[in-house]
Order: C-alpha cells, then sequence, then structure tokens
C-alpha cells in the first residue's frame, strides 16, 4: 500500500470512528440528563474522581478558560459534589476535591459513557476480537 492509499484509509477509519462515537452514539446529552447538569461539570467530576486537583490543573484538564472553572466548581461546590481548600504547601492555589456524593454522580456519568455502542455489539465475534486486537494496539 502506498503511502497515499494508507493515508486515505486511515482517514476513513478515522471519519469512521468520529462518527461513532460523536454522532451516532454521542452520550454528552444522556450524561446531562441523568445527572442534572452540564456535560463539563460531569466531566470535572471524572477528572476529580480519580484525585484532587489544583484550580489551574483542572482548567488545563477541561480545556476551558478559568473564569469558566470557577463557575462550574462554584456549581459543583453548591451541590455537595465537590469542596474547594487552600493548597497546603501555596495558599494561592485552591484544591478541589469530590465528595461521596460527588463521586457517585461521576460513577454515573462513567456507567454511561463506558456503555458499548449497538453497532459494536451487532459485529460478529471475529470482527469484535480483531477490533479489540487493533484498538489495543493503537492504545498501546
Amino acid at each position: 500500500m502506498d503511502d497515499r492509499s494508507r493515508y486515505e484509509s486511515a482517514a476513513r477509519v478515522w471519519t469512521a470512528m468520529r462518527a461513532l462515537v460523536l454522532e451516532q452514539e454521542d452520550r454528552r446529552r444522556e450524561v446531562a440528563e441523568a445527572t442534572g447538569m452540564s456535560f463539563v461539570r460531569s466531566k470535572a467530576l471524572g477528572k476529580l474522581a480519580r484525585q484532587p486537583l489544583k484550580m489551574s490543573e483542572l482548567t488545563s484538564l477541561l480545556a476551558v478558560d478559568k473564569p469558566y472553572t470557577t463557575l462550574v466548581v462554584d456549581d459543583l461546590e453548591k451541590r455537595g459534589l465537590v469542596v474547594r481548600s487552600v493548597h497546603p504547601e501555596d495558599r494561592r492555589c485552591k484544591i478541589v476535591t469530590i465528595t461521596a456524593a460527588g463521586r457517585e454522580v461521576a460513577e454515573r456519568a462513567a456507567e454511561i459513557l463506558g456503555r458499548p455502542p449497538e453497532r459494536l455489539l451487532e459485529l460478529a465475534p471475529e470482527e469484535l476480537a480483531l477490533l479489540d486486537r487493533v484498538t489495543a494496539n493503537l492504545a498501546g
């Protein structure tokens, strides 16, 4: 396979993967409805479920600006899903930590996002096994 054919093949695969994940099986609305909050808020809880984060780290992981992160964390704090505290080594920084209630919401969102798309469940076992091997190699 020449370079152009390889590129075109990779582009077709990427287009199909994006369509499956972001168009046909976009679960962001379902997450928002199940959690009663915007997807970005659920995404923030998912990041915080792994570990407490500085506000600046959360801003970077969410790919939003600082004022929006503050709004998100303010709302999550009002809902009792996170707590903010002063960083022990740098009093200028705030650390955001998920609460038990926040962890429950994050787990519900993760369940929804982790559910395989119907199109994958419809694949023949050998097709699914091949796709599993290929994606495992990609995730490498």
